[in-house]
């Protein structure tokens, strides 16, 4: 994997802490601006609100008694500022603290998949019927965040390995456990109602008990955060170095991911999980560097992000209900608006971001050469298991028919019942079939381009284009036919994609920069999808997301043809490039050597995965890992060539989304299980091992 490194003038990334010594004048300076800042946004934000009551009702409320205007700053507006504070505070600290451990700039809760697992455990006690207290939910979200965060710190060399390598381990283990959460509320509709629009981070409160509840806990952490500041500022100075100062650096670790999570954990509980504060906050702190130049150490760092953390969190407010009404503050989680705003400064960040080289071990780098006599026998026996996966998909089902029932239909010589069970049946199995292969190709290619076994394609923002294009007709057009949804679905994710090619090709195209800018447009059509659909019908979330987990239900025979035609057309072409894709796994430096022409050759092999990505997720929505697992495993089999790559994935591909389709379909029946999901349930453990096995060493600090 390849570091990311940047000039120093606009270097985000944690330092180690300066020795020499700082203004007080100045740091004092900063923080009286800092707090003015905030006071300011605390006071706009009581002005706004549901009701009449304005900035002219508060004053006056200052020089006598307003019973109207008190009931609605005692019932409504203060709970809402106290969670805000309470929330900005908990994710500011948090994001420092995980990035400074890590010493990585792009680390938090968001990235580690702290807030995704701290959802899951609070959606799950509501789907099996618990109503918990606060504090009890925040225990359970504790222990959710806290295994979430432990396995992508495992995964990802204690978070020290590349920034990509974290993004993509974080962002791969949130989108299993959001797999998952997605699940329950399917499954559990009536028990989490309400619970979509909260899951994007909501400030409503009904009164004060949660945050009476919590902000002792969250008061405990921060105090013990910043009492273990000297011990943070000695941390970074490298492991080696801290342990020679006689410092326990597994001890110090170890009750810093334990206080940043349970500060994560509380801030679920209080207001669901608000996305990117925890990666902000920090980042836009340490860029104070040249006009505060002790910002590193961390008595300062920590309480200049919490104080930046609640400015974004309540500004965020105050814009939303600013611009959208009163009732927006109600019905539009304020997640969505710090998600777009991180997205914004993840780009702005990507761009000026430049590879260090090319230090990463291209894709299948370790995979052991095989014979061709192995290979045509891998082939062989994965075309025999695509071939068993789809006729066991038209065998199963709600109904279940015999192997002679189909031999009939296709002579036309079934019954009324059969003929209607199969008629409906065969496009679905068809168009499980042909979109594994499609994102098994596309996930070939952005592996190669990105040299990075872990990338897949949703890492070019082209599953949050599409879910935009289909959640939109949905939504807008509710009796649009599923050809039509379909086709706004392509054209999202070729729009998406264009984004995020013209955004990276900023200073030459870098595959760091891609993945980064491809997962901050991923983030911000996920919050878009989210405005959407909370803006439209809150309370009947379950078609979009019936949509969103990928599933063959209702499909039809044009909608399969698009992919099959993608399919024909791609397919030769990245046969025909398969060595240009060898080139390009290895590195930018040889491909020019031997006349290939770099910007050429990738925007064809990612325009190729795109056409392939946005017509799959046309036809049977957003399905993810299948693009990441079909490749990594076929380079088990057969090697790193992708002469021979491309066929064995083409074959998993349509293997594993269609057996996901027939489980999704029979194992409940009548009720269906959306098969992105059961892909998720069978990716995920294979992805884990993938990681661990993959794993970097952390690299030492210079």
């Amino acid at each position: 994997m390849s570091r990311l490194s940047t000039p120093n003038r606009s270097e985000p990334a944690t330092r180690p802490a300066p020795t020499g010594p700082i203004s007080r004048r100045r740091v004092a300076g900063v923080f009286a601006l800092a707090a003015a800042l905030l006071v300011l946004v605390a006071m706009a934000h009581l002005t706004q609100g549901t009701s009449s009551v304005g900035a002219l009702d508060l004053l006056r409320l200052l020089t006598g008694a307003d019973d109207e205007t008190a009931r609605v700053l005692v019932a409504s507006r203060i709970p809402r500022l106290l969670a805000g504070l309470a929330v900005g505070v908990a994710l500011g600290f948090a994001g420092a603290a995980l990035q400074s451990l890590t010493r990585n700039p792009l680390a938090s809760p968001d990235t580690l998949a702290v807030n995704a697992g701290a959802h899951l455990a609070i959606v799950a006690a509501a789907a099996f019927g618990l109503a918990l207290p606060a504090l009890p939910a925040g225990g359970l979200a504790f222990g959710g965040g806290l295994a979430a965060a432990g396995l992508v710190l495992a995964l990802s060399g204690g978070g020290q390995a590349a920034t990509t390598r974290l993004i993509l381990a974080g962002s791969a283990t949130a989108m299993a456990l959001s797999s998952l959460t997605m699940l329950l509320m399917l499954l559990f509709e009536q028990a989490t109602i309400g619970l979509f629009a909260w899951g994007n981070g909501s400030l409503v409160q009904a009164d004060l008990a949660a945050f009476t509840q919590l902000a002792p806990v969250i008061g405990l952490a921060v105090v013990l955060l910043v009492a273990l500041g000297h011990r943070l500022d000695i941390l970074a100075l490298g492991d080696d170095t801290a342990t020679v100062l006689g410092l326990d650096v597994r001890r110090t670790r170890l009750t810093v991911v334990l206080l940043a999570v349970l500060l994560s954990a509380a801030a679920v509980t209080l207001a669901g999980p608000i996305g990117f504060v925890g990666l902000c906050a920090p980042v836009i702190v340490r860029l104070l560097g040249r006009v505060l130049p002790g910002v590193h150490r961390h008595r300062i760092l920590l309480p200049l992000s919490g104080i930046v953390g609640v400015v974004i969190v309540l500004g965020s407010d105050v814009l939303l209900r600013a611009v959208l009404g009163g009732q927006a503050g109600v019905d539009v989680p304020t997640g969505v608006v710090t998600t777009l705003f991180g997205a914004a400064l993840l780009v702005w960040l990507a761009r000026r971001h430049r590879d260090a080289g090319p230090t990463r071990r291209p894709p299948g780098g370790h995979a052991a050469v095989r014979s061709r006599a192995f290979h045509l026998t891998v082939v062989t026996v994965c075309a025999a298991a695509a071939v068993g996966a789809v006729v066991l998909g038209m065998l199963a089902g709600d109904t279940w028919v015999l192997f002679g029932d189909i031999v009939n239909w296709v002579r036309g010589r079934t019954g009324p019942a059969y003929t209607f069970v199969l008629d409906q049946r065969w496009p679905r199995v068809a168009a499980a079939a042909l979109a594994g292969a499609a994102l098994a190709v596309a996930g070939t290619t952005v592996q190669a381009v990105c040299r990075n076994p872990l990338a897949e394609p949703g890492i070019l923002g082209i599953t949050g284009g599409a879910g935009i294009g289909a959640v939109s007709l949905l939504t807008f057009a509710p009796l649009a036919g599923v050809a039509a949804i379909s086709g706004a679905a392509g054209v999202g994710a070729i729009v998406a994609f264009a984004l995020v090619y013209g955004l990276a090709r900023h200073r030459g195209l870098s595959s760091d920069r891609l993945v980064l800018i491809g997962f901050a447009v991923w983030q911000g059509g996920t919050a878009i999808i989210t405005f959407i659909i909370v803006t439209s019908d809150p309370w009947n979330t379950g078609k979009a997301l019936t949509w969103l987990s990928g599933s063959t239900y209702g499909r039809t025979a044009p909608q399969v043809l698009p992919v099959a035609i993608a399919l024909l057309l791609s397919i030769p072409a990245v046969i025909a490039a398969r060595r240009e894709l060898d080139l390009l796994a290895l590195d930018d430096d040889t491909p020019r050597v031997l006349g290939v022409r770099l910007e050429r050759a990738r925007l064809l092999a990612l325009g190729a995965a795109a056409l392939l990505t946005s017509t799959a997720v046309s036809a049977v929505g957003v399905i993810g890992f299948v693009g990441l697992v079909a490749p990594h495993a076929a380079r088990a089999l057969v090697g790193g060539r992708h002469s021979r790559v491309l066929p064995v994935a083409v074959l998993l591909g349509a293997v594993v989304v269609s057996l996901a389709d027939t489980l999704g379909r029979a194992a409940i029946a009548p009720a269906q299980i959306p098969a992105g999901l059961v892909v998720a349930m069978i990716g995920t453990p294979y992805f884990v091992w993938l990681l661990w096995r993959s794993r970097a060493t952390p690299a030492r600090p210079r």
